[in-house]
């Protein structure tokens, strides 16, 4: 609402311990804090973990094939790494964070922003559109805080964002799974924040509106010209507008600031 020359030919999906070609893979400097983003191969995720990995984090960008972990990597080249993950399958969770805490080490900060879409009439949806959203989009979030949550509270500092969207509050017809599902990222963030509040743990959401993607340079000048009609700013958001409010909320300026819904949607929606 993206294998470089050179790559071993590998099977679409992740293998074991996220196999990133040795060609990528570069390691955090002492003291570097690492960033983990989920869904960073492309869209807001990708402009997330650029802009990131400029503000000095190491980042560790995910990708639900090696072929788009490949890519992240080259993208992040010494700033980053790519890993090959879904965060709907458990067993894919665990081998990914079994690798991650041998290098680069376990994230301080997490980007939970994978998530799926699945669009239909309520009357016509079927259980696994239903249940696909909802395990990717909220279950897969439960699947990744708590794996870091121990590390961060040793550390008495670390920093979650969790990507909700504008629907979340104002509803879509015909997407009531992915509605369900932000709605509840948003209740799960100021649930979580107030548990790990005392530990130093800042747990926030960011709730995007219209992005610039495929899907909007794909629609016609009139159907452009009546989204802009509902967006007071009078423009399509880019991802860089998402990864600034992602990067402030990470950030020390943002340690008093918890439990909250940063909206980034152009005044499409208020409050």
């Amino acid at each position: 609402m993206a294998p470089p020359a050179g790559m071993a030919h590998r099977p679409s999906g992740c293998g074991r311990r996220n196999w990133v070609p040795a060609l990528f893979m570069t390691a955090a400097a002492p003291g570097q804090k690492v960033a983990l983003v989920t869904g960073a191969s492309r869209g807001i995720g990708a402009a997330i973990a650029e802009r990131l990995a400029a503000d000095g984090f190491f980042v560790v960008g995910t990708a639900t094939t090696e072929a788009g972990a490949a890519a992240v990597s080259e993208r992040l080249a010494e700033n980053g790494q790519g890993r090959c993950l879904n965060i709907a399958d458990q067993a894919s969770v665990d081998d990914f964070f079994a690798g991650v805490a041998e290098a680069p080490g376990m994230p301080a900060v997490l980007v939970n922003n994978a998530g799926v879409t699945r669009d239909n009439l309520l009357l016509r949806m079927s259980d696994e559109e239903w249940r696909t959203v909802i395990d990717t989009n909220l279950t897969g979030l439960h699947r990744m805080i708590k794996p870091v949550l121990r590390g961060m509270i040793r550390a008495r500092w670390g920093r979650i964002v969790n990507l909700s969207s504008v629907v979340a509050r104002m509803g879509n017809p015909g997407q009531a799974n992915y509605v369900a599902s932000k709605a509840a990222v948003e209740g799960l963030t100021r649930a979580l924040a107030l548990e790990v509040a005392s530990r130093g743990i800042t747990v926030n959401a960011v709730a995007p509106g219209f992005i610039r993607s495929d899907m909007t340079a794909a629609l016609k000048e009139g159907q452009m010209q009546r989204l802009l009609e509902r967006i007071p700013l009078g423009r399509v958001g880019d991802g860089a507008d998402v990864a600034a409010a992602v990067a402030f909320l990470v950030s020390d300026q943002a340690g008093y600031v918890t439990g909250e819904t940063l909206n980034v949607n152009g005044g499409l929606r208020l409050g």
